[in-house]
This record gives C-alpha cells, sequence and structure tokens, in this order.
C-alpha cells in the first residue's frame, strides 16, 4: 500500500540487477543508477537474497521468515480482537447477572 508513486518490479527484473551486481563486481550504487531505479531499493533486494542463500548478517531474517512473521502478526491482532470482545461480553453480562 505505498504512494500512487511507488514503483512495481518484477520479480525476474530483480533477480537479474541482482545477479549484475554478483556477476559484474561493481558497486550497488552503480548497477542501480545504470538500470535507473533506486539505490535503496537494489540495496534492500541484495540484501535480501543474500538473507535467502543463507549469506547475511546472523539474526537476518529470510523471506521465509518475514512471511510467517506477517501472518503471526495478523494472527496476534485478530486474536486480541476477539479477547477484547469476550472481555467486554464478560463485563455486561456480569452486570446484567447483578440486577
Amino acid at each position: 500500500m505505498g504512494s500512487k508513486y511507488t514503483k512495481r518490479y518484477t520479480e525476474e527484473f530483480k533477480r537479474e540487477a541482482i545477479a549484475l551486481v554478483d556477476s559484474t563486481g561493481k558497486t550497488v550504487t552503480a548497477v542501480a543508477r545504470e538500470l535507473g531505479i533506486s539505490s535503496k531499493s537494489l540495496r534492500g533486494w541484495y540484501r535480501q537474497a543474500k538473507a535467502d542463500w543463507g549469506e547475511s548478517a546472523p539474526g537476518e531474517p529470510t523471506s521465509a521468515e518475514r512471511e510467517e512473521l506477517k501472518r503471526l502478526r495478523r494472527q496476534n491482532a485478530e486474536q486480541a480482537k476477539t479477547i477484547e470482545i469476550l472481555r467486554k461480553a464478560a463485563v455486561f453480562f456480569a452486570k446484567e447477572s447483578d440486577r
């Protein structure tokens, strides 16, 4: 849900850009400049690819781990809403039984 000006790149384009960095020995910034993309974007893709290949710094999550984390956070938010509804219902019924 980025801004309407955010460009979307295909996975194939990202893979090829990452391969250019690896095969040419050029810096990420130089390759990004040649391709006409943001060096920040290419750097992020490159880091994520390294993490997926197991070549990243310790503690850097892989794409699969990131997806699982997103799923778990969504599930956690849904459960928190359910708990809040149940808490309110318990308070309501406790007041009703006192009458």
